[in-house]
């Protein structure tokens, strides 16, 4: 009777699992962007060109940029 106990949980995760999956394949294959995009690297930055992403609807960017870090020394946001 224990074996049965353990087994359930088992069986009921890898069903949570699948109909996960099988949602985000659905997901993906009704998105209707005919034009996935690609990463692009450009001057050491990666970029993403193409695709469904509408620049008006992303958040602006940040006004204040914080100056690079030295090498070998860590970002300010990581220094307490």
């Amino acid at each position: 009777m224990t074996r049965a106990a353990g087994v359930v949980p088992l069986v009921g995760t890898l069903a949570a699992a699948a109909a996960l999956a099988g949602v985000a394949v659905f997901s993906a294959s009704s998105a209707g962007c005919a034009s996935p995009g690609q990463y692009v690297q450009r001057d050491g930055y990666v970029e993403l060109v193409g695709g469904c992403i509408d620049p008006k609807n992303l958040p602006p960017a940040p006004a204040t940029q914080q100056a690079p870090a030295a090498p070998g020394q860590q970002p300010a946001f990581f220094q307490q």
